[in-house]
């Protein structure tokens, strides 16, 4: 009995949670076909026939009523068929859904999904085709009023101003005539209803009209240009190209009248193309065309400028070279008369040969030079240009004979100098010696007498170098370095060994009022005063120092400022 309630009592709670989750269920579809009925009722009252009724107003004939006639069967197609099918879909999958057949219920709501886009869709194309049609219609109304102004603008521009497009004229009038019939057929597709393909032909005409009245606002400065600037400029060339000639230019290099033949046919081309009305080669061609023009008039204005400066350049050439075999000859006596005194480098003697070869060489090329303005058979710039690499190799060798003449006066110069170095170190030397005897040192250092020894030798072998012939500087500077070199290290030396002895002296004198008192003192000093006996006055200062300090601390510096109030 016991079991039996508990299986009463499960069965029930199962019932009622399979009641709870079909009414969710139930709930939940419920909901889904009332979004599905809004979205039926929004298509239903999309604003297709108010759109339909916009395109009435147009003339309702050729490709209007066909578009028309097919748009408004899609829409009775809709609303006659599609939308009932959805209502009929609809009843269905209420009738699945409170029959808890939910998988029939949720494939019936795809499908209403499918139709209901299916049918969105189709409106939105309707929808946008009724609305390019129409646009297309204002659009054209809109445009080709202005397309008309520009038109009767430009057909008046041409009549009142006909004689400045010449013989653009007669293609002009073909061009305007070819607008003229589009506007006409633009009027005939609109009577016919063919919005869309008058909507084509309104940017067709659009674009020609604005290139049209590109051409007609350049027409005339380039006709100008082809038929008066132009061969004017050439012709204005042409005269200065042969009076040139006549005052003996040689132009040939130029080709001036191969180039300006060319530019005949060139214009004569530039002709046919303005008289069919197209610019935008001729626009292009003419710039090119007065960039050469303008070209030719530099190097005119080149070969005269160059024929000035050949005729005055030429004067001084020959004068100027005839300086240079002066000088040379100049640098050649000096060289013989220098290296008789001094020695120089092989290079160094090479030099004057060196410069008059290079010189041989230049006269040859100016004589040749020389020729050709003679002859007259040879361009002026041409001219020029050989004549100014002529004046850079005199430049060059201007240069050369002024740098190899400093050198050979800068030897005297440099002998002396050494000389004047010698006497300052013969002087520096005396002065050391006068510095020892002065200190009454007792002697000095065996290092000091063979460190003076060598500064004499070295004193000696610059004297000697010097008195050579020829001489030799490099040699002597050498000798003097060294020498210099070990004079100042021997003055070096001197003051420390004068100021060690000096310093030595006064410590130990200092250190004496402690000797009878300490043993180890007495030793110290000692010790210091017969390193100072043998001149080893450093060790001397040392020993005294450290045993003076051991005893007294601060007794050094005491000694130093004694020392700097004697001095």
């Amino acid at each position: 009995m016991k079991y039996g309630v508990e299986i009463v009592i499960v069965a029930i709670v199962f019932l009622l949670i399979v009641f709870a989750v079909g009414y969710i269920y139930r709930k939940r579809y419920y909901k889904e076909i009332d979004r599905l009925e809004a979205r039926k009722l929004e298509l239903m009252h999309r604003p297709v026939i108010e759109e339909l009724g916009s395109v009435k107003r147009l003339n309702m004939t050729g490709e209007t009523e066909k578009l028309f006639e097919g748009w408004r069967k899609s829409w009775d197609d809709i609303v006659t068929v599609k939308l009932p099918n959805i209502d009929e879909m609809l009843f269905d999958a209420e009738e699945y859904t409170d029959k808890y057949r939910f998988n029939k219920a949720k494939e019936t709501h795809e499908k209403i999904e499918a139709l209901a886009e299916d049918i969105e869709e189709q409106i939105n194309i309707i929808l946008e085709e009724v609305s390019e049609l129409v646009g297309s219609e204002e659009k054209n109304r809109t445009e080709m009023e202005q397309i008309l102004g520009q038109y009767q603008h430009l057909k008046k521009s041409l009549l009142a101003h006909r004689h400045t497009y010449g013989i653009a004229a007669e293609r002009l009038d073909e061009l305007l005539n070819s607008a003229a019939e589009k506007i006409a057929s633009y009027e005939e597709l609109t009577k016919q209803g063919d919005y869309l393909i008058a909507r084509e032909l309104v940017l067709t005409l659009s674009n020609e009209l604005i290139q049209l009245k590109e051409k007609m606002e350049k027409i005339p400065d380039l006709l100008t240009e082809c038929q008066t600037v132009i061969p004017a400029q050439k012709n204005d060339l042409a005269d200065g190209y042969r009076e040139m000639l006549q005052q003996g230019f040689i132009l040939e290099h130029l080709q001036l009248e191969k180039e300006l033949q060319k530019i005949n046919t060139q214009l004569e081309a530039y002709k046919e193309f303005l008289k069919n009305a197209e610019v935008d080669e001729v626009e292009n061609g003419l710039e090119e065309m007065k960039d050469k023009i303008e070209l030719f008039y530099d190097m005119l204005e080149k070969e005269v400028y160059e024929k000035h400066y050949v005729v005055k350049e030429n004067e001084k050439i020959s004068y100027i070279l005839d300086q240079l075999k002066e000088v040379n000859s100049e640098i050649a006596a000096e060289t013989d008369t220098v290296k008789n005194s001094y020695q120089l480098l092989n290079n160094d003697l090479d030099i004057p040969y060196t410069l008059e070869k290079g010189l041989d060489e230049m006269i040859k090329r100016y004589e040749l030079l020389n020729a050709k303005i003679s002859e007259e058979t040879s361009a002026y710039s041409l001219l020029s240009e050989e004549l100014k690499g002529i004046e850079k190799q005199i430049s060059v060798m201007k240069d050369e004979q002024n740098e190899f003449t400093e050198r050979l006066q800068s030897l005297r110069k440099d002998e002396l100098d050494a000389r004047e170095s010698l006497k300052s170190l013969q002087k520096q030397i005396n002065e050391i010696i006068r510095m020892v005897q002065k200190s009454r040192m007792p002697g000095l250092p065996s290092d000091f007498e063979s460190l003076y020894d060598q500064a004499e030798e070295q004193i000696e072998d610059v004297y000697k170098s010097l008195n050579e012939k020829p001489l030799n500087m490099s040699s002597v500077q050498k000798y003097l370095t060294d020498a210099r070199d070990t004079v100042d290290h021997l003055h070096t030396r001197t003051v420390e060994h004068i100021e060690n002895a000096h310093f030595a002296e006064k410590v130990i004198q200092y250190g004496n009022r402690y000797r009878t008192r300490n043993q180890e003192l007495r030793s110290s000093l000692d010790q210091a005063e017969q390193a100072f006996r043998n001149y080893e006055y450093k060790s001397a200062l040392e020993q005294a120092a450290t045993a003076v300090e051991a005893v007294e601390p601060g007794a050094l510096k005491r000694i130093e400022e004694l020392l700097d109030e004697d001095k």
